[in-house]
């Protein structure tokens, strides 16, 4: 028979120990040199093929590692800036709730002087028309709005400084702006007052200004 092109050898298996393949329609023996040969082709193959596989994967490691960094990165960023935003709006926030309290803190100390207020200027407008037998009424007037004034500070929680002639010196709650030798009063005593002191709820808001001797 002709032997047609293109065609591969067939290897047949004869029951003997030679090795045949088929080429086109004739069986040809095959010797141990090409078996050798084909089997360390075969083997060289295979190890190339396992040499190529981690290097593959190595390389989709190495994508897949960047990816996740890429994503971890940008929720970072993400996170960093919804931080920002929150506070920026807390700052805002709190800014406006200390300008509400302090405003409202004004507005009930002035709604209790106003009546005080009321009462001076009614004092003004009736010594316009003052005479000598109104001096007594006038006087009466301005001791009842000093009262009416020390009720106020008493509601908004100021008290007046205790510091009278002969008390003791107390540098937290008395400033000495003056100094005296007398052997009327004892060393470190209170020789004068020049101003009253007052606290706001225990903290000092003005000392008493005082002269001191010895």
């Amino acid at each position: 028979m002709k032997k047609h092109e293109n065609e591969e050898p067939i290897e047949l298996n004869t029951g003997n120990e030679e090795e045949y393949v088929l080429d086109g329609d004739v069986a040809v023996p095959v010797t141990g040199e090409e078996v050798s040969e084909e089997a360390e082709e075969t083997e060289e193959a295979e190890e190339a093929s396992e040499q190529e596989a981690p290097e593959e994967v190595s390389e989709d490691s190495e994508e897949n590692a960047e990816d996740a960094s890429a994503a971890e990165l940008a929720e970072l960023k993400d996170r960093y800036m919804r931080l920002l935003a929150e506070y920026d709006n807390f700052r805002r926030r709190t800014q406006k709730e200390k300008e509400e309290i302090y405003s409202a803190a004004v507005a009930e100390v002035v709604k209790e002087w106003l009546p005080l207020v009321d009462d001076i200027e009614r004092a003004v407008a009736s010594s316009e028309n003052m005479d000598e037998s109104s001096v007594e009424k006038v006087a009466e007037g301005i001791r009842l709005i000093g009262k009416q004034a020390g009720n106020v500070l008493g509601k908004l929680g100021v008290e007046e400084i205790e510091g009278k002639e002969g008390e003791a010196f107390d540098p937290n709650l008395h400033e000495a702006v003056m100094h005296v030798e007398d052997e009327a009063f004892g060393e470190q005593q209170i020789a004068q007052v020049f101003q009253k002191g007052y606290t706001c709820k225990g903290k000092v808001i003005r000392h008493t200004v005082v002269k001191v001797a010895n």
